[in-house]
């Protein structure tokens, strides 16, 4: 009897070392981010609805304003295969407040229509320029 048993849970331990293996490939290509997609992901309302957005939310740091600075900062972040953005970062910056203003907005953006590659929704990288100008 005890020569049957091992056979068995060396199967069983097999088995669940697929399935384990499995699930860890698919939530590796689930997390992975591509640069490159089929169907870029939309913002609501489109790039118009984007720019209305950033128009109504982004504020001119005052300090920016006190010390004349202008330029553009370039954000990226990911816009996750269910459309939230999630990693937003400061690719380019400028500083006196300008940096954390951009991050900020990127951080409220509503859920996006997500890229897809393959006809798969997929996590995708995007960059934002947001440009200061008095």
């Amino acid at each position: 009897m005890k020569t049957n048993a091992k056979p068995i849970i060396i199967s069983t331990l097999m088995l669940f070392m697929f399935f384990s293996l499995n699930i860890q490939e698919s939530n590796a290509q689930s997390q992975e981010v591509h640069e490159k997609v089929d169907v870029m992901p939309i913002p609501p309302g489109g790039m118009s609805g984007l720019m209305t957005f950033m128009s109504e939310n982004l504020k001119y740091p005052s300090q920016a304003k006190e010390k004349g600075i202008e330029g553009t900062v370039v954000v990226s972040f990911v816009v996750q295969a269910d459309g939230s953005v999630a990693n937003p970062e400061i690719l380019r910056g400028i500083g006196a407040g300008c940096d954390e203003e951009a991050l900020r907005v990127v951080k409220s953006f509503p859920n996006w229509t997500p890229g897809e590659k393959d006809g798969k929704k997929v996590n995708t990288r995007m960059q934002l320029p947001v440009k200061y100008k008095l």
